[in-house]
């Protein structure tokens, strides 16, 4: 007899893009969870992809990072917060995708677990919604800083509906997602 799975995936409005709801489990001592099984990932959403390097960040509320994305050693993303809640977001740049061009958000926070699946060829970025956030990800391939490209947050094309309106002013950008690419400029897949 094979035990319940720990985890379930649910599609998103972006083809291949998946919330991921661990199964947590609680008592008047606090909860547990997996946060991530190689089979129980593999069961739920079919994919064998192997993950090569976890990156953990701590954002101060209205911090934006992103629209990311590697043109080489192009990296799929397993990510959570364990800290706080964020707003996430994918893009999809793949050009043979039927969702090419088409952004899914949700809120990720330490409450609710959910983590989300972007498979390699879209951007990525996230606004800090809480006081602090941690978020943790998990990679598909290494980062490559010579090949890192960035959308810009605000593209009007994309018109990303980011609640500015949780933060209480303008989000707080470095340098190189200040200069992100304008939808039209940005190398696709």
């Amino acid at each position: 007899m094979t035990s319940p799975l720990k985890l379930t995936a649910k599609k998103t409005s972006l083809q291949d893009v998946l919330v991921i709801k661990p199964k947590v489990f609680g008592d008047e001592r606090g909860w547990f969870y997996e946060s991530f099984n190689q089979q129980e990932f593999l069961t739920a959403t079919g994919i064998a992809t192997p993950f090569v390097q976890d990156n953990h960040s701590l954002s101060k509320q209205g911090i934006l990072r992103g629209l990311h994305y590697q043109t080489q050693h192009v990296q799929g993303k397993l990510v959570r917060v364990t800290r706080g809640a964020v707003f996430d977001v994918a893009v999809d740049l793949r050009q043979s995708s039927p969702t090419f061009g088409q952004w899914f958000g949700l809120e990720l926070s330490a409450d609710n677990h959910l983590q989300l699946w972007i498979p390699p060829g879209f951007a990525h970025g996230f606004l800090v919604l809480s006081e602090y956030a941690e978020f943790l990800y998990k990679t598909t391939d290494y980062y490559d800083p010579s090949s890192e490209r960035c959308l810009i947050w605000n593209d009007s094309t994309l018109a990303i509906e980011w609640p500015i309106d949780q933060i209480g002013g303008a989000p707080q950008l470095n340098a190189k997602d200040s200069a992100g690419l304008f939808w039209d400029e940005a190398p696709k897949f």
